[in-house]
């Protein structure tokens, strides 16, 4: 008997185990001790999680999801800090992909250094029609280097580019620099005129060279355009950088049809694995297609929104001021499309399931924006229309955010690149109205961080920093510019995540560490919600995940 019994418990021992090795559940990749942000509702920490088919499927301590999951693949991070995926909710990725195709000029201190860089991209591209570059401001050049109205001149270019179009875009994306020869091919004269846009003219009434905002679309509409295969070559070039910097989620501001439906169709191939949120640009075309069809999201693509410009930019003294604009003041700057034309843009959209997402810089265009916005859509909503930048708002304005559930959707590296002269634009007065981030997050609780790139650097550890120090990359000024609108470090990463796909109307699928969710995360050698602010533009991503995919 007493062998029987042995018998019998050692076999009952047995099941048990068999038992318990049953119900520890598969799963494709347990991560293992890492400091964890989830950046979910309480903001929580763990030290593990556990992904399969593409989603994380539970998160918490490392002793416990062991016993609970038998993974195909293990990884022990050695204590390294894990965030959501970083999105950048306001972004130009298809712009980013054909400037990785162009004369960088960005950082150029003088018109003759762009002029050096021309001539060397030229060199390397010597089978170029045009020479194209971007990212070119004069604010960082000597103040003879742009001798009408704050502008260059085509005078260089015309020396060193006689017989070949040159067409530059400044850095915002709202002027453009080009040579005699693209005038010609555009048939621009000082007679030229189109809405919304400048022809800047000298004093004997001739073009300078310098087109801003709508008129840049003369010379655009003449520049030989990049075929379906060009553009393919430029995404993915676009995604390679990208991931390198821990983004798992961008966004085009405004994009046609044709590249909404390439990108895809290459996310559909598996060759582009980057997440996307499409803006669409406005044009009839455009309007009748989407609004019949209506929005669609699928697990790397959101298509629900529609890119609006108010006015131009800061910089290029396009952005529409209510008063005139301090260093020149015959100014106020103009609107890109007539109130009536946005009022009735916006009444399409209200009648819709898409979101409004305005680009407005000036504070007259964000108060006629907010105003058009509370005519539609009367009290607080679930609609996330959005504010494209929201750089300058009258104290008088910021209140309408929260009435009417707007999301401020902002660059913080606008703010840090701008401070050297935004008070010479504004004035000491109105200039504290500016960048005024925290003001704008109190209103509902959510912002959204991007960057705008390739305006900006696609880094979205510069935003971060620029966001929480208010200081460049020279971490510059002492205490930072306008330091009572810095946002605290929790805020700054929730912008670039959770609130960023709440603003994106991804927060069901990702922006945070949270079961059921896409696993998109990043893997940092520092930790950024404790090391130093001048150690932030330093910190490394060491590892991408797309899905549960290693991107980088």
């Amino acid at each position: 008997m007493r062998v029987r019994s042995s018998v019998s418990l050692a076999s009952a021992f047995a099941g048990l185990l068999l038992v318990g090795c049953q119900q520890r559940q598969s799963a494709d990749l347990l991560v293992t001790n890492a400091t964890i942000y989830t950046a979910d509702s309480a903001f929580s920490t763990a030290n593990a999680f556990v992904v399969k088919d593409g989603k994380f499927l539970a998160v918490g301590s490392a002793d416990e999801l062991a016993k609970q999951y038998t993974a195909d693949s293990t990884a022990d991070l050695g204590g390294q800090p894990v965030y959501p995926g970083f999105f950048d909710p306001h972004s130009h990725f298809m712009g980013l992909g054909q400037m990785l195709d162009q004369a960088d000029l960005v950082g150029a201190g003088s018109y003759a250094e762009v002029v050096q860089r021309l001539k060397a991209f030229g060199e390397k591209n010597p089978q170029a029609m045009w020479i194209i570059g971007r990212g070119w401001d004069q604010n960082d050049w000597p103040a003879t280097d742009s001798p009408v109205r704050g502008f260059p001149t085509k005078a260089l270019l015309d020396a060193a580019f006689p017989n070949i179009p040159v067409a530059l875009t400044r850095v915002d994306g709202h002027a453009l620099l080009v040579n005699s020869k693209a005038l010609r091919l555009a048939q621009i004269t000082g007679g030229s005129k189109l809405a919304g846009g400048e022809v800047v003219l000298d004093a004997q009434g001739q073009p300078t060279g310098v087109l801003v905002d709508n008129a840049m679309q003369m010379v655009r509409r003449v520049i030989p355009q990049p075929d379906d295969q060009d553009k393919e070559r430029m995404l993915l070039a676009a995604q390679k950088m990208c991931f390198s910097y821990g983004l798992t989620s961008v966004s085009d501001a405004g994009l046609n049809r044709n590249d909404i439906e390439l990108i895809e169709r290459l996310q559909k191939e598996g060759k582009l694995k980057i997440r996307d949120y499409a803006m669409i640009s406005l044009g009839l075309p455009n309007i009748d297609y989407y609004l019949k069809k209506g929005p669609y999201q699928t697990d790397r693509l959101t298509v629900r929104s529609f890119k609006l410009y108010a006015d131009g930019a800061l910089g290029s003294r396009g952005a529409c001021l209510r008063k005139p604009y301090s260093d020149r003041p015959e100014t106020t700057g103009f609107l890109l499309l007539s109130p009536a034309e946005l009022e009735r843009i916006l009444t399409q959209l209200a009648g819709s399931g898409f979101q409004a997402n305005t680009h407005c810089i000036g504070d007259s265009a964000n108060h006629l924006i907010l105003d058009l916005y509370g005519k539609l859509l009367k009290t607080k909503n679930d609609r996330r229309w959005r504010i494209e930048h929201a750089q300058v708002v009258s104290p008088e304005d910021v209140w309408k955010f929260n009435r009417y559930s707007v999301i401020p959707s902002v660059q913080p590296t606008h703010a840090t690149s701008d401070m050297y002269w935004a008070a010479e634009r504004l004035g000491p007065v109105r200039v504290k109205g500016a960048y005024a981030f925290k003001d704008l997050m109190k209103q509902n609780n959510v912002i959204a961080f991007g960057s705008d790139f390739p305006v900006e650097a696609v880094n979205p550890l510069f935003g971060f920093h620029s966001a929480t120090a208010r200081q460049d990359a020279k971490n510059f000024p002492a205490g930072g510019y306008q330091p009572e609108n810095a946002v605290d470090r929790q805020s700054a990463l929730l912008a670039m995540t959770r609130w960023a796909a709440y603003a994106n109307f991804e927060d069901q699928m990702r922006g945070s560490i949270a079961p059921g969710k896409q696993a998109d995360f990043v893997v940092l050698n520092k930790d950024i919600m404790k090391a130093p602010a001048p150690e932030l533009r330093q910190t490394k991503v060491l590892q991408t995940w797309v899905g549960g995919e290693r991107v980088f």
